[in-house]
């Protein structure tokens, strides 16, 4: 009978899915630990087709459309008070396959961008509580993953298992998902077709390691921020600060990284 229900869940995702859907989500973030009074608001869009998913910031997408814009007419010409406004903490993409069930994270870490394959089960304890969360009937579940107690809000009106960022697994698409602390929260916005999912402009070529070689690396930025710029990355590419530079640029960074103290993921 289990077997049988997930046919039919599989085949009435293909039919509701025969066309791309972009789901828009407002996320609300608690990035500095010390003023939990202060929280970010950003929008973001789990772009899903028949066989993958895609998420992403909108911030992101905007920022990588300008940019892709000077690149093709060699005009480098740009209002730093705009590109300012699109700076996003959601600087990463979650791309997640149906078939094979595996999710793939890739951001950029200075001038690298890495990708590696999220490989920590999330595993649901579906609860009996229910609500009306905009026009849907939805149904509460809980799971632990990566440090957070985390609540969500699923819906069989849309037979998709599938969510923003990392979450996936219960059988409907989830609405709103939050942490029990309060520091970070989904909620569905709006939905709408759309005539393909976004392809995300990587310039250059991904490096693709395991998550703690990702972490690892992100920890090293983190102490030095510099680190990349001035050594050139993997890229080659060496930019020459004086001392005074240098100083001026690690201090601006650090700062911002004493304030962005509280990530989704806390292990």
């Amino acid at each position: 009978m289990k077997k049988i229900s997930l046919l039919l869940l599989a085949f009435a995702t293909q039919m509701v899915f025969a066309q791309a859907n972009r789901f828009v989500y407002q996320v609300t973030m608690k990035i500095d630990s010390t003023d939990k009074a202060t929280s970010k608001t950003e929008i973001a869009n789990l772009d899903i087709s028949a066989g993958n998913s895609i998420f992403y910031g909108e911030n992101r997408m905007k920022r990588d459309s300008i940019m892709s814009r000077m690149r093709q007419t060699g005009s480098f010409n740009f209002n730093r008070d705009q590109m300012q406004a699109l700076r996003s903490n959601i600087d990463y993409t979650i791309s997640k396959d149906y078939k094979t069930g595996k999710k793939l994270y890739t951001s950029r870490i200075q001038r690298d961008q890495y990708a590696y394959e999220e490989d920590r089960p999330m595993d649901w304890k579906i609860l009996p509580e229910t609500a009306k969360i905009g026009e849907y009937k939805t149904q509460k579940a809980e799971t632990n993953f990566a440090g957070r107690t985390w609540f969500a809000w699923f819906t069989t009106e849309i037979p998709i298992q599938d969510g923003p960022y990392k979450f996936s697994g219960l059988p409907g698409l989830i609405v709103k998902v939050e942490d029990d602390k309060g520091d970070y929260s989904f909620d569905l916005k709006e939905s709408k077709k759309i005539d393909a999912i976004a392809n995300m402009e990587q310039r250059g070529s991904v490096i693709t390691v395991k998550r703690a070689a990702f972490e690892k690396q992100q920890e090293q930025f983190r102490k030095d921020p510099t680190a990349g710029l001035t050594s050139g990355g993997r890229g080659g590419m060496r930019i020459q600060m004086d001392p005074t530079q240098r100083k001026q640029m690690e201090d601006r960074q650090k700062e911002e990284m004493k304030k962005n103290n509280n990530p989704i993921e806390l292990k």
